[in-house]
């Protein structure tokens, strides 16, 4: 199905026909191979940004497309309703760019033209093995050692950790809590910086994330992103944002479910009659149908806040929590429309159905979520 868009810029509407193209001719083809053999596919993301995909919120002046938010969140969307790991990894890369973007030395900022150009892969480094959701409670610790800093510790369910070229690391170079933190911006080719093998998922195979350990690691004093101490705050501020990224992810594998299990629902014939006819079914496709535009809905109105320079962090949560529980239900429901076959690997509902889980998880769980929606409320 093509959803009707009202797009805010007159090139928007080319850059998502451009979107859909490259989805039915890069990644249709390639989806099912990539993710039963669990290989990322490192030309498709370049592919992507030389298209012009991999930078597209932020200006023109660092190598970026100058486009809203809301015309990005779409393009994931689209992305999405092909082959998730590589919408995934369009967010988590435009995530790792932020920091950069946001709080870069002018020397740091000459890198940009290459992240945003898809030549160089980020990956961003948050969670560890003990801190998943409290982030301002991590461990690894850069001292500062001459002209370098000395960096020991792990971190967590990285993605692209073993593939980036540059990763942002959220270090503690202070005392305890979120005012101890700082990034610093390694290469891949720093010594004792040691990615770990890739983690054995139930979905999002072709994207799967690795530990990344510390022993050691020397990085240049010069690689501070921000000032010291200001790295929680850098975090932050780029998970608000990446949320919205996720949410879109999870509307675009969602209107993809809906689509197919609308389709098998008119086609497949039980008692005489296409199973769509039957109420049964059909309440189950308006309930999904209605939950996905919801979520688009929700999304788009946060996005529109970032886009005007206004709060959005709180509309983001809410984004984010919807339209990922709203993707675990439909595509629970879609694997339930086409029955005995929807939990076999033959049709890609059974896909849809594992990778839905992972975007209640990723960029903080949706009962992290929930609380910061809460206290927000009160107080």
């Amino acid at each position: 199905m093509t959803v009707d868009r009202l797009l805010p810029t007159p090139e928007a509407h080319d850059l998502l026909d451009l979107t859909r193209d490259l989805a039915t001719r890069e990644l249709a083809p390639r989806v099912d191979d990539f993710e039963a053999r669990g290989e990322f596919p490192r030309d498709v993301l370049r592919t992507l940004g030389r298209s012009g995909l991999l930078g597209l919120p932020y200006p023109e002046a660092d190598g970026g497309s100058a486009q809203p938010y809301e015309v990005y969140l779409q393009v994931l969307e689209i992305l999405a309703g092909t082959w998730l790991g590589i919408a995934e990894a369009v967010s988590v890369h435009t995530l790792s760019c932020f920091p950069v973007a946001g709080f870069g030395t002018e020397r740091q900022r000459k890198m940009l033209p290459d992240m945003l150009g898809g030549e160089l892969l980020g990956a961003y480094c948050l969670s560890e093995p003990q801190g998943g959701s409290d982030a301002a409670a991590l461990t690894t610790k850069a001292v500062a050692d001459g002209d370098t800093w000395l960096v020991n510790g792990t971190k967590a369910w990285i993605t692209h950790g073993g593939r980036a070229d540059f990763y942002n690391l959220f270090c503690r170079t202070g005392g305890p809590g979120p005012r101890g933190i700082s990034c610093l911006l390694a290469d891949a080719d720093t010594p004792g910086l040691l990615p770990q093998q890739p983690e054995r998922l139930m979905g999002l195979r072709s994207s799967a994330p690795a530990q990344i350990v510390l022993e050691d690691a020397r990085i240049p004093r010069d690689r501070l992103v921000g000032a010291d101490g200001e790295g929680f705050a850098i975090a932050m501020k780029a998970l608000d944002a990446g949320r919205l990224g996720i949410a879109a992810c999870a509307v675009g594998l969602a209107q993809a479910a809906v689509d197919y299990a609308t389709a098998y629902a008119r086609e497949r014939e039980q008692f005489g009659r296409p199973i769509g006819r039957f109420q049964g079914i059909g309440f189950m496709l308006a309930d999904m149908a209605t939950q996905v535009s919801a979520a688009r809905a929700l999304l788009l109105s946060a996005a529109r806040l970032k886009d005007a320079g206004r709060p959005f962090s709180i509309e983001a949560a809410k984004a984010k929590l919807f339209a990922t529980d709203a993707a675990m239900r439909v595509t629970t429901d879609a694997v339930q429309v086409l029955g005995g076959y929807g939990y076999v690997s033959d049709h890609p509902v059974e896909r849809w159905f594992r990778e839905a889980k992972v975007l209640q998880i990723v960029e903080g769980t949706n009962q992290i979520q929930r609380l910061v929606i809460a206290r927000s409320m009160t107080g």
